[in-house]
Formats: structure tokens, sequence, C-alpha cells
């Protein structure tokens, strides 16, 4: 099932667009740079290769640390945390 912003985005092409340009400028970005190779490092440091059904877990407060898991276990724990606000 595909999320609401999923959704939202395959409706509207205008702000799909808009959104993607956005996002093509933030990975320009020194910031949006750095949180991109420390992902990178990380799936490295842990032997995860591309494809494959785990993701790279960050420890609770740390960037640079973490562990294999499950995508679906890693997804889930996310909107777990956003449903309880």
């Amino acid at each position: 099932m595909a999320s609401r912003t999923a959704e939202y985005y395959r409706k509207n092409p205008a702000a799909r667009k808009r959104r993607l340009e956005q996002q093509k400028r933030y990975q320009k970005t020194k910031k949006g740079k750095s949180i991109k190779n420390n992902a990178n490092k990380l799936r490295r440091r842990l032997g995860l290769k591309i494809g494959d059904k785990r993701d790279a877990a960050h420890y609770k407060g740390s960037k640079t640390k973490g562990r294999p898991q499950h995508r679906s276990k890693n997804r889930a724990r996310l909107s777990i945390r956003r449903k309880k606000k």
C-alpha cells in the first residue's frame, strides 16, 4: 500500500516536479551530501548490497553506527513513531 504522500505526488504531476527539483538542489548542499555519504558508509560497513532486503538501521541518536534490519521492520518503526504524535 502506498503512503498518502506517494499517492498525492502521483496524482499531482506539477507538485511532483517541484518536489523533485527541490530534492535535486538539496542533494547538492553540504548537509544533503553529508547525510547521503554517512548512509552509504554505514551500508558498506554492514555489508549491505544494492537490492538487499535489509536496511541499515541506525542506533538511537547515532548517524554512523547501526545494524542490518529488515526493511519492513525498520520502516514500520518510523511510521508507528509518527502516528503517536
